[in-house]
């Protein structure tokens, strides 16, 4: 039911938003106007706001549609925005032992991330195309100025243009779909496109635009074949900015996929499956192939989440409620083993700076023993091996797949899983079976406390956390149906 906004209880299903755009006013104006190193500070209380604002959405959900339609509060946007914010919190703790060295020691990095937060809370609660497109575009402008922070690198700096240039490109695709709808509907709000398309006002037109609208949010997750802006970013960027990147946005962008694709066009959904599905073998596939040559951590990684991406996409393939149950899971799962994968490379530090080439991991059972013991639990996990959380994740989106009878997707997934293996299994035998050629600093508190956090989680995931996050994904992915 729209509320009125007559009143300030009217506002609260909009709570956490205004919370967090109003902690990243004043932490812009404490940055500004105090003297002095202010980063360390300003970054603690960025991380305090993002923790505050989550749990403010946890213990007081409130469901609604507010400002006429276009913003909606609901369990799967609940669901969605506590991860992105657990992803924005943890990039941020990542960044902070090594901000000097990775450019990121100026306050604005933390605004930035916060700012970007806000657009993906948008994204996730966006019931019409324009509020859409505004929290796609305060999340995008935001990272690509994050991606470029690093100055003085020249890496950094061409990971930034690109990105945006890229991104640009995406935008002005995902507008001209999202003009066509209008033109071919009348309506922008999700909602009522939905009751038009169910009368069966369908065109040639309108299918052009769902093209166009669903290929610039493939952009965002970086889906084949836009995804060739991913590897390079990822290899440019800062690596706390890259852990931010392949987290927290991925989340938020996969949430805005589903809600269009469930909520706006559910009554074709013939059409956008078939798009969905392409782009999930693409992206497995591709990934799979592509990632074995590969001899930069930072580039395997992006082509590794290129191909988890694929992965999720096989469960919103079958277009059900098990299907966004599985996606669900799987990113919660996918966030948790990406940000404690990026919390043992920013732990091997050396005096020349960080490991990012996968031969300076040899021998590292050797010198660094836990380091090694998290990656290798990691690397199983993302294969897919019981009993780690990565093997529920793809059993979700599988089973999910094989009840809407697409065997021949889940087949693929399946051997892309198994090509996946090697690139996997080859850090393995490189840390446990090559000499040591480097040698590492002591690896900082926080970042041990994610690893052995992250490990654990993925390890006894059955007998702790399974449950709980099964009930609360079914619950989410229910409020959508």
């Amino acid at each position: 039911m729209t509320s009125d906004l007559m009143s300030l209880d009217a506002l609260l299903p909009v709570l956490p938003e205004i919370a967090l755009a109003l902690g990243a006013l004043a932490l812009l104006m404490a940055g500004v106007f105090l003297k002095g190193e202010t980063h360390a500070s300003v970054s603690g209380i960025a991380i305090g706001l993002l923790v505050a604002v989550g749990v403010l959405a946890l213990l007081y959900p409130i469901d609604g549609v507010l400002f006429n339609g276009v913003f909606v509060a609901d369990g799967f946007g609940r669901y969605m925005k506590t991860l992105i914010l657990i992803g924005s919190a943890l990039a941020l703790v990542l960044s902070l032992s090594s901000a000097g060295e990775n450019g990121l020691a100026k306050f604005e990095y933390s605004v930035l991330v916060v700012l970007a937060t806000l657009g993906m809370m948008i994204m996730v609660s966006a019931n019409d195309l324009m509020s859409l497109y505004i929290g796609l575009e305060l999340q995008s402008l935001a990272l690509y100025v994050v991606a470029a922070i690093k100055r003085e690198s020249t890496r950094a700096s061409e990971a930034g243009l690109k990105y945006f240039v890229l991104g640009a490109l995406s935008s002005g695709m995902l507008l001209y779909g999202a003009s066509l709808i209008y033109g071919f509907t009348g309506q922008t709000q999700i909602d009522e496109i939905a009751k038009v398309l169910s009368l069966g006002d369908r065109s040639l037109g309108l299918t052009v635009g769902l093209v166009f609208l669903l290929a610039g949010l493939a952009f965002k997750i970086s889906a084949v074949p836009f995804h060739m802006w991913t590897p390079d970013v990822y290899e440019g960027a800062p690596t706390p900015v890259t852990a931010f990147f392949a987290s927290a946005p991925k989340v938020a962008a996969m949430a805005l996929l589903i809600r269009v694709v469930m909520d706006s066009f559910e009554p074709i959904a013939l059409q956008w499956q078939q798009i969905v599905i392409f782009l999930s073998v693409a992206s497995m596939v591709l990934a799979a192939f592509a990632a074995i040559g590969q001899k930069n951590l930072k580039r395997l990684i992006a082509y590794s989440s290129i191909g988890h991406v694929g992965f999720a996409l096989v469960g919103l393939s079958a277009g059900s409620q098990g299907g966004v149950d599985g996606v669900a899971i799987y990113m919660a799962i996918y966030l948790t083993m990406t940000l404690a994968l990026f919390a043992c490379l920013l732990a091997l530090r050396t005096e020349d700076g960080f490991a990012e080439q996968i031969s300076d991991l040899s021998g590292l059972a050797q010198t660094k023993p836990f380091i090694a013991a998290t990656m290798a639990i990691l690397m199983f996990s993302l294969i897919g091996v019981p009993p780690l959380a990565g093997f529920f994740a793809k059993w979700y989106v599988f089973l999910a797949a094989v009840e809407a009878e697409l065997f021949v997707l889940a087949v693929i997934g399946v051997l892309a899983s198994a090509v996946s293996a090697f690139y996997y299994l080859r850090i393995v035998k490189v840390m446990y079976f090559d000499e040591p050629v480097l040698q590492f600093a002591a690896a900082p508190a926080e970042l041990r406390v994610v690893m052995g956090a992250g490990a654990f989680l993925l390890v006894t995931y059955f007998f702790t956390v399974g449950a709980p996050l099964g009930a609360w994904a079914h619950n989410a992915a229910g409020s959508l149906f």
